[in-house]
């Protein structure tokens, strides 16, 4: 049996050029991969948008559209991890329950603290089961925060004795032969203990 194929339009409001632009992406890259990813065929004229497609997937296209729409509020172009974020969010089936979001909550001395989204939920119940994680997504998406937060209430319970900081002896695409100084100039300054 053949999934029926249905349609919806959907109007971005407020109607801007550069927010519409930055939206679609270099070349509608952005579209081509929202229709890829969910099943979908979009086309779009000025700020209306037709999405093809089956219901769910139609759904999904619209709350994507929307949600990158509004991230586009400030002005700089929407990014690869961003939209591949946005459609991971609508793919994901959603399973909050109050137990589930009671379990994710993070207990410190002076307050408590709670994922805000599924993703941050995820990484905090792999943070509890896991020895060692690595936290990958765009800045300001509270990595740092949960993590540290994570391991201060550790501490307070006593499931660890110490906490040990530590950062990467090079930032993150820089290369040690550009930076002025022999290696131990270069590596010194990154492997000073952390006392804040």
């Amino acid at each position: 049996m053949t999934e029926q194929i249905h349609s919806r339009s959907i109007t971005l409001l407020p109607d801007n050029a550069q927010r519409l632009a930055s939206l679609c992406g270099r070349l509608n890259e952005n579209i081509h991969q929202i229709e890829k990813s969910l099943a979908v065929k979009i086309q779009q004229r000025g700020n209306l948008f037709r999405i093809s497609g089956s219901e769910a997937a139609i759904a999904g296209g619209g709350k994507v559209l929307e949600d990158l729409y509004l991230a586009t509020v400030d002005g700089k172009p929407l990014s690869p991890d961003q939209v591949h974020l946005a459609l991971r969010e609508t793919q994901q089936p959603v399973d909050q329950t109050d137990e589930t979001e009671d379990s994710s909550v993070i207990r410190t001395p002076r307050s408590s603290v709670k994922p805000r989204t599924r993703h941050q939920r995820e990484y905090v119940r792999s943070i509890h089961r896991h020895d060692i994680n690595f936290g990958i997504g765009p800045a300001g998406t509270g990595k740092t925060y949960l993590a540290v937060a994570c391991a201060v209430e550790a501490l307070v319970q006593e499931r660890v004795s110490r906490l040990l900081l530590v950062r990467p002896a090079v930032e993150a695409g820089e290369k040690l032969g550009f930076l002025p100084g022999d290696l131990a100039q270069k590596i010194d300054p990154y492997l000073r203990p952390l006392y804040d």
